[in-house]
Formats: C-alpha cells, structure tokens, sequence
C-alpha cells in the first residue's frame, strides 16, 4: 500500500476536486490519500511515498518545502500557467499515478539552498526570528523603501568580491534560474545542474552581471550602510534585515526529487514560454 499526499493550492477549488478523485481512485484500490492546503506555516509532510502538488509553480515550491530533507518524490500536477515544474496536466493525473505505483517513473534531483541569517545585533521588534530555511528557487535580499537603493557586501567562498549599490541581489539555483533571476536578466541554466546564481536587481553601477559559482562556493551578502532592507525566500517573506545583518546561501545536502514520467522537458516548455519556432515549425 502506497500513502499519497495531496497538495493543493489554496485558491483553486478545480485542485481540491482535482484531487478528491485522485484520492477517491487510489482509496478504491487500498492505498492511503492525504488532502492538504498549500499556506504558509504548514508541518512538514511525514511518512508518504508520494507527494503530489496542484497548482502552480508556487504551489511546487510549497510542496518541496513541506518534504526538504525527507526524499519524498514530487509529482507536480499543472493547474496554472505552463509551469516550469510541472510535469503532468490535470487529465494525466490518474495516468501518472498509475506508473508511479507500477514503480514506471523516474526522479531528476534539483539542487537546493540552505538560507541562513546572522544578526549585527538584536533584531527589531517586528523583525522576527532569525530565518534558516531551505530554498528551492532563490533567497533575494532587497530594499524595503521605494526610490533608494540599498548597499549589499557580497563575499563568495569567505572572501569579499564586491559592494553592490543595487534594489536588490538575488542568489538562485538553476532550477530558480527561470524564476525572478529571468527577470532580472540573469542567465538560464539548465535545471539538473549544480550551480549557484547571483544577480543584482537593478544594479547603480557598471558592473552588472550575473555571477555562475560552483556550488561549494557558498555566498554571504551583508546589508551595509543605513537602509533597512528584506529576506525573501521562495517569494514568501523569512524576515527584516538591519545594516550589518550577513545572509549566507550554501549548497543544501538535501536535494528536491521531482517524478519524471517522459512527458514534457525543459527546454520545450522554455520554447512554448518564450513562443520559439523553427523555420521548419512555421
């Protein structure tokens, strides 16, 4: 007997019946089902074999979060735009199911992140807790007051590189490398890669490019000068940052599995996302 759990997003009643017939198959033929709602603030998920995410990306990456550390493979289940890290549409769900339970799958590993945050000193009441906490797609330190740019010390390996005057600095994993380091104009990378991704967000200043480091080059980014600023992991806030506070990004030993049936790939939803053609396709 298989244990699935069901992750759906919180604004899509189509997931939650998306996945009460999923659930209702799979109950039919023995197996455990578990429905839960994509939100902040969830348990992690504990002793399913499958974890199946409907939504969205951002419900994806809600799902990751909730089985880091675990090696729970993921199924994500398209219900939004044509998400990067989707595998399957609505209608292939019990399909999928089908061959992940016949063992007729197979898992890319994505690398991902440990985010961790050292404070100059004590925190602002409203600040919360020191953040320390997996990313899938990227930790972003950026400004919090419109119209000013905020000054972040990056160091790389231990050792300073430079002092970004900038809106803010993003540190990316490939998988994250289509997410808001796309928009940044920073590079695309191939998602099954090991690299880690630093991109200024609207840098004051000449150099502007992206930086691709190997993933044991862990990265440190402090908040220098007056301006307060935000840590934002996978798009969901971790906590305020005050001068002096260092956000460190390292290679997590703790991969996310996601279930590959064979039916789309990266570089063909990256040519539908952007409308590629061939001579030959038009």
């Amino acid at each position: 007997m298989a244990t699935v759990a069901f992750v759906v997003h919180a604004g899509r009643p189509d997931a939650v019946m998306v996945a009460e017939k999923a659930a209702a198959w799979l109950g039919a033929r023995g197996h455990e089902a578990r429905l839960t709602v994509s939100e902040d603030g969830m348990e992690p998920l504990q002793g399913v074999d499958l974890a199946v995410s409907l939504g969205g990306d951002g419900t994806m990456l809600r799902t990751a979060e909730l089985v880091q550390g675990a090696g729970v493979p993921i199924l994500g289940v398209n219900l939004g735009h044509l998400g990067y890290l989707t595998a399957v549409e609505p209608d292939g769900l019990r399909a999928a199911l089908e061959r992940f339970l016949a063992g007729d799958y197979g898992v890319h590993e994505r690398m991902t992140l440990d985010v961790s945050l050292s404070r100059s000193g004590p925190p602002a009441p409203e600040a919360g807790a020191p953040a320390s906490r997996p990313a899938f797609n990227e930790a972003v330190v950026e400004k919090c007051a419109p119209g000013h740019t905020i000054r972040l010390a990056l160091s790389i390996a231990g050792r300073h590189f430079v002092t970004y005057a900038a809106d803010g600095l993003i540190v990316a994993t490939p998988t994250g490398s289509t997410a808001y380091n796309l928009s940044s104009r920073g590079p695309i990378a191939s998602p099954c890669l090991r690299a880690i991704i630093v991109t200024p967000v609207s840098p004051h200043m000449l150099f502007d490019r992206s930086l691709v480091l190997e993933p044991g080059e862990g990265v440190q980014v402090q908040l220098v000068g007056d301006r307060p600023a935000v840590l934002v992991v996978d798009g969901i806030k971790a906590s305020e940052l005050a001068p002096g506070d260092v956000v460190s990004c390292r290679t997590s030993v703790s991969p996310v599995r996601l279930v590959d049936l064979g039916v789309r790939d990266f570089h063909s939803i990256l040519k539908a996302k952007f409308g590629l053609a061939d001579r030959s396709e038009r």
